[in-house]
Order: C-alpha cells, then structure tokens, then sequence
C-alpha cells in the first residue's frame, strides 16, 4: 500500500518549506490585522499563486490551523523549576496568559472556528488538543504526594477554564477590563483554585 507524501516533502524541500512559511506569515499578518484569511487572501499577500497555495492548503480551515500560534512546547516551566506547586503553577499561568494575548487575534480565530466546527474537525484544532491541561499538570505535579491523579486532572481543568482565551475574551470584552487586570485577575483565579483544593485535601487529612 502506497503512503500519501505532502506536496511541500515531494522534491524541491527547501523551496516548498519558504513557499509554505510564507503564506502561513501572511495568514498571520491578515489575522492580526483583523482579517480571517481565504487562501486565496494570504496567496495574493505573499505573491504566490493561488494554485500554488491550494497545493499547500486545501481550504481556509488548513491555512487557519496551520497559522496558529505555535503551541507545540512540552513545557512552560524553566530548567530550575521551584517545587513549590503554588510557584510552579503561577510561573505557567504567567506565560500562559501571556502567550494569550500576545497571540490574541489568531487564538479569537482559532476560539471562534472551535465553536463552529463539528465535533471532529474541533478535535483536530490547536485550541483543543489539550496542550494547555498538560502544562498546568506539570506546575501541579508535587500535588500527586497528596492527592489522586483524578484530582489533580480536575483542578488542572478548572484552572485551565479560568485562564485560557475564552476567559480573556470574557474579561476584556464583557467585563470591560485591561489586557494587564484580566492576566492579573487570571493568576489571581488559578492561585485560589489551587489554595481552595489544598485545604480540602488538609481539611480531609484533619477529619481522618
């Protein structure tokens, strides 16, 4: 059985590699611009023919996917991370909401496909492979000494829906805070969780 190979793998690779590069920085230059690029769109800003981005991306679903911010890191921790899991856990959200609105325009398009896709284009998209829930499973990881892995899971899950960019757009736009009060109410938001999750496993600890 004969494997299917990407058009930018099969021959001339380095050339398809800038061809592709540059019409996903085109994406990204019309997203943050305000714009939800066509291929066609992001063809004609990179001077490229729209034959040729067809090649590269099907249609606009691909493009949007491919112009995603990169969310691919296994970590957000530094090498000399604290144990402390109140620290661990702030340094994440730091860089985590950070990212967020550094990244604001293409994670509203990524947000906004999300919500329109079918259940299994949605679990196809950067916005819900789950990178996010790892990341915070990490910061909580000293956490596992006292409590199961299913409750470290849930507390990672409401930390994550308190600080990812369906939060910030709520914040921003309905609350009518700051790019800079919504991070901090954010760290603020995940730091309660954690402290609250604590004192029931303390709390459960005393009663025993």
């Amino acid at each position: 059985m004969s494997m299917s190979i990407p058009y930018e793998l099969n021959g001339r690779s380095d050339q398809k590699r800038r061809t592709r590069g540059a019409l996903v920085a085109a994406a990204r230059e019309l997203v943050v611009n305000g714009e939800t690029p066509t291929v066609e769109a992001a063809a004609e800003a990179a001077s490229i023919s729209r034959t040729t981005a067809y090649r590269y991306f099907p249609n606009q679903r691909a493009l949007l996917v491919a112009a995603h911010p990169e969310t691919g890191a296994a970590s957000l921790l530094p090498d000399n991370a604290p144990e402390d899991p109140a620290a661990r856990l702030d340094l994440v959200v730091d860089r985590f909401t950070r990212s967020n609105v550094e990244n604001e325009a293409q994670q509203r398009t990524m947000l906004r496909l999300s919500l329109e896709a079918d259940p299994v284009e949605r679990a196809q998209l950067p916005l819900r492979q789950g990178r996010a829930i790892k990341w915070i499973e990490e910061a909580l990881a000293p956490l596992h000494a006292e409590m199961s892995d299913n409750a470290v899971h849930r507390l990672a899950l409401a930390i994550r829906s308190a600080t990812g960019i369906e939060s910030l757009a709520w914040l921003t736009d309905v609350a009518g805070l700051s790019r800079r009060d919504a991070r901090k109410l954010m760290r603020w938001s995940a730091q309660a969780m954690l402290q609250s999750a604590m004192a029931d496993v303390n709390g459960e600890m005393t009663n025993r």
